[in-house]
């Protein structure tokens, strides 16, 4: 374990202390992105916990990218964006959804399925991030990136359980017509 918990340069110019860099980006852009993504969801949602679910995780996305920007002062770098080609489709697919379904339970039953596409690309994403960090002797990163992974898998249980409990029940209910 490194006393500093920084990159040597050695380290930083590895392929791996690159990749870990790229990957850094990339996440970086992709809360950012849902920043602006997640209150377009919260205002098409209707169901009251969908709605409470997804403010807070938008509060949670803020904290990740200070977060995130953490790591990149562990690294000494300036926090910087790197277009995340997933999560960019992953937001489009999102509105797509919301636009074709009908209005209130249907589309709450959409911005779930939508919302879990989105958390599970997330958890795996910090996942794989951590795991970088803990090869790369970063034990601070480490840490802040397990606090946030903790996060995206408990708010994709949280999507889940409001769509077994409500929302999927009220929308298997709905006929077409």
């Amino acid at each position: 374990m490194k006393a500093n918990n920084s990159l040597s340069p050695e380290e930083l110019s590895s392929k791996l202390g690159k990749l870990f860099e790229e990957e850094l980006k990339d996440i970086y852009w992709a809360e950012k992105a849902l920043t602006s993504a997640l209150p377009k969801m919260i205002s098409k949602a209707t169901s009251a916990e969908l709605v409470q679910a997804l403010e807070d995780h938008l509060a949670e996305t803020e904290e990740q990218i200070s977060r995130v920007e953490q790591v990149f002062q562990l690294l000494g770098k300036d926090p910087s964006a790197k277009k995340c080609e997933a999560m960019a489709g992953l937001i489009k697919e999102a509105e797509e959804l919301m636009e074709e379904s009908d209005e209130g339970v249907m589309r709450d039953a959409a911005i779930i399925s939508a919302a879990q596409k989105v958390e599970h690309y997330e958890i795996a994403s910090y996942g794989t991030l951590r795991s970088f960090a803990q090869t790369l002797g970063l034990e601070e990163a480490v840490s802040i990136l397990d606090l946030t992974l903790e996060e995206e898998k408990n708010a994709d249980l949280t999507l889940t359980e409001v769509a077994v409990t409500a929302v999927n029940l009220e929308a298997a209910g709905e006929n077409e017509e």
